[in-house]
């Protein structure tokens, strides 16, 4: 019985040992792996400053003549539309300038008219040789001397009627209004330091930024220089950022830079133009804009999960080559832009970058290369290889 079984126990021997012998591991299933072939693709610039939101126009409004408010028309904090009345100042007195202006006008009128009639039969007298020379003379200056009466009588009513409608203050130009600053039973005054209200225009609105002069220069010489260039007619875009970290549904555009640098910080003031239909921006608020400054040509980028750092912080990413072997490599991983990486050298194009699974490889180990399928766009399936001569992948 021993001897019968001996041949069976040394067979099982054999089958285990084989079992540990290097040969047989290196012929375990290749570990499957997701990529991205990178391309050359036409990157933005983009730049993240701080900035605050300034209202697109501000009028106090003020009084025009002087009087006794006897009633704020307006909603405190409400829209105004441009010509609304906001304050009524007693119009009283302006009534009765206005009716003397217009007692003095006719007065004028009637010294006019006996000026005229004076002046006309004078005329005939002249004709007949009855009346001098200097009594027409006379004649004719008291007649312009009327004219000039009525002219100046007219003015005065027109000056009185204007002051009779400035006792309607109104607004002067569109927009939100803020707090009552008098109220009823002031007595305002035309040279008065203290306005009555404030009107903000807040759509659109202005985003005021600040970049450093320096940044700023770099950027202009590698745009002269070809390495980096301009964005195309109505392609830049600038987006705002909330303190929160949200980002604004509209995106604006570029107005301006100052000619100046500031003395005090090296900067330079930028200024941007929003949108803002709901209302969301308010003046004073802290924000932060991304302004497209330029455009890289011919940039390489990886996602962010495929760069891994040393003990050093050197960035590298795990390269899979012809043989299928993936490779640590050390590149130079230069500004972000959304969820990606560009790396500013290291990688040529065509070259495969594992983005998953690279926790599991070991060096000489063979991987199964499939297209990596960013969250939401269907990752491929387990297993399925890809090959980067005939289906390139860019990361989106």
């Amino acid at each position: 019985m021993i001897t019968a079984a001996s041949p069976v126990l040394i067979g099982c021997d054999d089958q285990a040992a084989s079992k540990d012998t290097p040969g047989a591991a290196a012929e375990a299933p290749p570990q499957p792996v997701s990529v991205v072939t990178v391309q050359p693709e036409r990157l933005p610039i983009v730049n993240e400053l701080p900035g605050r939101i300034a209202p697109l126009r501000v009028a106090e409004v003020r009084p025009r003549v002087s009087g006794i408010v006897i009633e704020r028309v307006f909603e405190q904090g409400s829209e105004v539309k441009e010509g609304d009345v906001l304050y009524r100042i007693d119009p009283e007195p302006f009534r009765v300038r206005v009716a003397s202006a217009e007692a003095a006008l006719k007065r004028a009128e009637a010294g006019r008219l006996q000026a005229q009639q004076t002046a006309e039969r004078i005329e005939q007298l002249r004709k007949q040789r009855v009346v001098s020379t200097q009594q027409q003379d006379d004649a004719v200056a008291a007649l312009a001397q009327a004219q000039a009466d009525v002219a100046s009588a007219k003015a005065q009513l027109d000056a009185a009627r204007l002051d009779l409608q400035y006792a309607d203050v109104r607004a002067p130009i569109s927009g939100r209004i803020g707090r009552a600053l008098i109220t009823e039973g002031a007595l305002v005054s035309a040279s008065g330091a203290e306005p009555l209200a404030t009107i903000r225009q807040l759509d659109p609105v202005y985003a005021d930024f600040n970049q450093s002069v320096n940044d700023l220069l770099a950027l202009r010489r590698s745009t002269a220089s070809g390495s980096l260039s301009e964005p195309n007619e109505g392609e830049a875009t600038v987006k705002l950022i909330f303190d929160d970290g949200s980002p604004y549904k509209y995106s604006g555009k570029v107005l301006f830079s100052e000619a100046t640098v500031d003395e005090t910080t090296g900067q330079v003031l930028l200024r941007g133009e929003f949108p803002n239909p709901d209302g969301e921006l308010l003046p004073g608020m802290y924000v932060r804009v991304q302004v497209e400054q330029g455009v890289e040509p011919n940039a390489i980028a990886v996602p962010q999960q495929a760069v891994q750092r040393d003990t050093s912080g050197h960035a590298q990413v795990y390269v899979v080559g012809e043989d299928s072997i993936p490779q640590l490599r050390t590149v130079k991983a230069g500004r972000t832009l959304g969820d990606r990486w560009v790396i500013n050298a290291g990688l040529k194009p065509g070259e495969r970058v594992v983005v998953e699974g690279f926790q599991k490889i070991r060096p000489g180990m063979k991987v199964q290369a499939q297209a990596w399928a960013p969250a939401g766009e269907g990752a491929s399936a387990p297993g399925k290889q890809a090959d980067a001569s005939t289906s390139p992948v860019q990361a989106n």
